[in-house]
C-alpha cells in the first residue's frame, strides 16, 4: 500500500492512495497518525489490506488525490532522522575528488542525522534561506521506516523489523556541512529534508536494492543512478545502527545518494529560489519541491 498522511478539515489524517484517490482512514476504530499505525502492528495493516476495498466505496472517506493537501507521511518524526554519508561509491569518489582528497571508500557506515525540524511535505516550499547558506544542494536518497522495533537486529532478520520506504531529499547548505565540520547543522536547516509522497509498505518492494532512483533540477536529470550501488544496503544498515541502540518503530533512515551532486560538479552547481528540485524512486513516486 502506498500510505499518505493529509491536512482534511482541519485535521491530520491517514490515508491510502487507491485507484487516483485518496482513501482517509474513519477517524474512529483506527489509527490517527502514521506513527499509531505503525506502532499498531501487522496486524491493523492486514486489517486496512483487507477492508480497503470497502472504505473505498464510502463517499465521506474517498477524495480525489488533487484535492488533498499532503504532509510527509510521517510530519513530525519522534526522533532525529538517521542518515548516512557516502554510501554510493560512485558518490564517494566524486565528493573526495571534489575536495582534493585521496580517494578512500569508508569501511563502515558513516552516519548523522538531521532534526526532526527539518521534515517538510511534498509539494511544500523550501525555503533558500538566502542569509544562511549560499550552497544548497539536493540529494535523493531512499528512505526507511522502521516498524518493529528492536537491538542486535542480525542482517538475516533485518527486514522484519522494516515497516516500508519512501523518497528523502537530503538538501545540504555545503558551506555550513564544511565550515562546523559536524554536517548536523547543514543538514538541519527548516524544510531540508523533504519527504514522500507516500510511505509504501514491503509487500510493493521485495527487494529494496533494485530500485532505480533519479534527481531533476528544473527538469534537467542531476542523478541517475539504482540502489544496487550502496555500498552498504538497507540490510547491513539496520544491522549496524541495532548494535547497541535500539530501532524504535517510526524510525527513519536516510541510505544515502549517488553521484551527481551540486557541489562535486565542475562547476559546482547550487539551487537557487525558482529551482524546482524532483526526486523519484522507482515504486515509490515522485518528490517535487520548489526553492523559494
Amino acid at each position: 500500500m502506498h500510505l499518505i498522511t493529509c491536512h482534511h478539515e482541519g485535521r491530520e489524517r491517514v490515508g491510502v492512495l487507491y485507484d487516483r484517490n485518496v482513501v482517509l482512514l474513519p477517524p474512529d476504530g483506527w489509527p490517527a497518525s502514521m506513527l499509531d499505525l505503525i506502532g499498531a502492528g501487522p496486524a491493523v495493516l492486514d486489517r486496512l489490506r483487507r477492508e480497503l476495498p470497502r472504505l473505498a466505496a464510502r463517499p465521506d472517506l474517498c477524495r480525489p488525490r488533487d484535492r488533498v493537501e499532503l504532509l510527509a507521511p510521517i510530519p513530525r518524526p519522534r526522533k532525529n532522522i538517521v542518515c548516512l554519508g557516502l554510501n554510493y561509491k560512485d558518490h564517494a569518489e566524486e565528493s573526495m575528488r571534489a575536495k582534493g582528497l585521496p580517494v578512500e571508500l569508508p569501511e563502515y557506515p558513516v552516519v548523522f542525522t538531521k532534526s526532526p525540524t527539518s521534515v517538510t511535505a511534498d509539494g511544500a516550499p523550501v525555503p533558500a534561506h538566502a542569509g544562511v547558506t549560499h550552497e544548497l544542494d539536493w540529494e535523493v536518497e531512499l528512505g526507511v521506516v522502521i516498524g518493529t522495533g528492536g537491538r542486535a537486529i542480525p542482517r538475516a532478520r533485518a527486514f522484519e523489523h522494516v515497516f516500508g520506504y519512501t523518497v528523502i531529499n537530503d538538501l545540504s547548505a555545503r558551506d555550513l556541512q564544511f565550515r562546523h565540520k559536524q554536517w548536523f547543522l547543514g543538514k538541519s536547516l527548516d524544510g531540508f529534508c523533504p519527504m514522500g509522497p507516500a510511505l509504501v509498505t514491503t509487500d510493493e518492494i521485495p527487494d529494496p536494492q533494485r530500485l532505480k532512483l533519479f534527481c531533476r533540477v528544473n527538469g534537467v536529470t542531476k542523478q541517475d543512478s539504482s540502489t544496487a550501488q550502496m555500498i552498504f544496503d538497507v540490510a547491513t544498515i539496520v544491522e549496524t545502527l541495532s548494535r547497541g541502540m535500539t530501532l524504535e518503530p517510526g524510525d527513519v533512515i536516510a541510505t544515502g545518494t549517488p553521484a551527481g551532486v551540486g557541489f562535486a560538479r565542475q562547476p559546482p552547481e547550487f539551487l537557487k529560489p525558482g529551482d524546482v528540485v524532483e526526486c523519484e524512486i522507482e515504486n515509490i513516486g515522485v518528490l517535487r519541491n520548489r526553492i523559494v
